[in-house]
């Protein structure tokens, strides 16, 4: 073929850069457009925040905050998944203390006034160094205190020990003649340790060791023979086949499954020190005058304005400001879609609010089913664009706080032809759950019989979905004695 020249005329949509912003900002939790602000303020010097017109009330110059900066700082000291243990195999008879005068929680600290109050108490809280304390105050030899604390350093954060002694003592310098005796001698030092269950390699062990630390009794000694013999038949909820293998009665039986239930199967858990993590809100929702009404939380909304300073000298050298008017002109981008990311929050919240106003008066079991199309096609939106609104943005409601996502769901259709949402029938599952009677629980397809009463038209395989999704357990396992 012989080419040619052809003339064609087309239409396509671009996306300009001020609009890739917009879509961008819009996506964004509350977090990360804090963070993305941050970057923006400090490479555009033509862009600064509001300063507050109240009192100052940030810490004095110097001051930081030690809480969290503990826990971020002993994580970067070893590889991600692996214990210091095994990060440092060689270096360990260095680090190991024979003499028994070091070792982390044996410092003292009283000779320190300076020590800031929380950073003591954030570092007590620790699961490691809770057990060195009680190693330290110990009457062990220095060489059983070292193997100790060795062992110490390979539990989790759960206080269990998943690896083998046996790749424990490989980790050992041949040099120190470090026997398996010695480690599982060491094993049973840190077992004796609080809290009750530390040290333990399996849930049934953890457990048994728990009861082991009780006083002895009747109930005591039956629940730790079901735990060390018949642990698989009490998960199953087999109590005819325990009460024969134990010879116990119904009150024994009734009594030895409440002091197992009341053991924890996480015993280093309480130690954590992991960082609680709140969510910041972007709207609030009140009644006003019988309406239910939605607000911006100021507290989420970032404060931006152009520096003048800056301004004013551009002004004063037009056509010499190149880069400077570049980033004048980003810097007003970034306001105006800061400020249409919150108000197409507020429409789009509002919205919801409107369509879900009888969850707000009477909770979830009035929840009506919600589609993104319904709120895209009032707003006059994209679908997309209520999708975006809608993740990682949060409501503050008298019933408690929510992600937008949270009022939209699927439905079921009812008998008079109407439409119930998921969400008000998990709410009803969980309603007719909590009522039922213990000793004869309701199985799925009696709830989905009870629904069915109700106008509800369910299947038994979508009642065990919802059911599972609430963390509600078979019938076989909530049966009681």
């Amino acid at each position: 073929m012989k080419p040619t020249l052809q003339l064609k005329l087309s239409q396509h949509l671009t996306l300009t850069p001020q609009l890739q912003q917009s879509i961008k900002l819009l996506q964004l939790s509350t977090l990360e457009l804090n963070q993305e602000i941050e970057r923006f303020l400090l490479e555009n010097p033509m862009l600064e925040r509001e300063e507050n017109d109240g009192p100052d009330f940030s810490p004095a110059p110097g001051t930081t905050s030690t809480t969290s900066t503990s826990s971020s700082e002993s994580n970067e000291s070893a590889p991600e998944g692996e214990s210091r243990a095994e990060s440092e195999p060689a270096s360990f008879e260095e680090g190991m203390d024979w003499s028994g005068s070091g070792g982390s929680g044996s410092g003292n600290r009283d000779d320190d006034d300076d020590v800031d109050f929380q950073e003591f108490q954030a570092a007590g809280t620790s699961l490691r160094d809770h057990l060195d304390q009680q190693v330290a105050l110990s009457p062990l030899s220095d060489r059983d205190r070292a193997l100790v604390r060795f062992l110490i350093e390979a539990l989790d954060d759960d206080g269990y020990l998943h690896q083998e002694l046996e790749e424990l003592l490989e980790l050992l310098p041949p040099e120190l003649e470090v026997e398996l005796d010695d480690l599982t001698i060491a094993l049973c030092h840190v077992q004796n340790l609080e809290p009750a269950g530390i040290g333990a390699r399996t849930p049934r062990e953890c457990l048994s060791l728990q009861l082991r630390a009780m006083p002895p009794g009747a109930t005591r000694d039956l629940a730790r023979q079901i735990v060390d013999e018949h642990l698989e038949l009490l998960a199953e909820r087999n109590f005819v086949r325990l009460k024969k293998l134990t010879g116990c009665d119904d009150d024994g039986l009734r009594a030895a499954h409440a002091l197992i239930c009341s053991l924890d199967p996480h015993p280093g858990a309480r130690h954590s020190t992991e960082e609680t993590r709140y969510v910041l809100p972007d709207v609030v929702v009140r009644k006003l005058r019988g309406r239910w009404t939605v607000s911006l939380n100021p507290e989420a909304m970032p404060r931006l304005r152009i520096n003048q300073l800056y301004a004013s000298i551009l002004q004063q050298n037009r056509g010499q400001g190149g880069g400077l008017s570049s980033q004048l002109q980003e810097a007003r981008w970034l306001i105006k879609n800061v400020q249409q990311r919150f108000d197409t929050i507020l429409r789009v919240s509002q919205a919801i609010v409107d369509q879900q106003r009888q969850f707000f008066d009477h909770g979830e079991v009035a929840m009506r089913p919600l589609t993104l199309r319904e709120i895209a096609d009032q707003l006059e939106l994209h679908e997309s664009t209520v999708s975006r609104v809608t993740t990682q943005k949060f409501m503050a409601t008298p019933r408690g706080v929510f992600e937008l996502k949270y009022f939209f769901g699927s439905h079921v259709a009812t008998d008079t032809g109407g439409a119930a949402s998921s969400t008000a029938i998990r709410a009803l599952i969980r309603q007719l759950v909590d009522a039922e009677d213990r000793k004869k629980p309701l199985s799925d397809a009696k709830i989905a019989e009870l629904l069915g009463q109700q106008g509800i038209v369910v299947a038994r395989r979508t009642i065990a979905k919802y059911r599972e999704s609430l963390n509600i357990p078979p019938v076989s396992l909530r049966k009681t004695i």
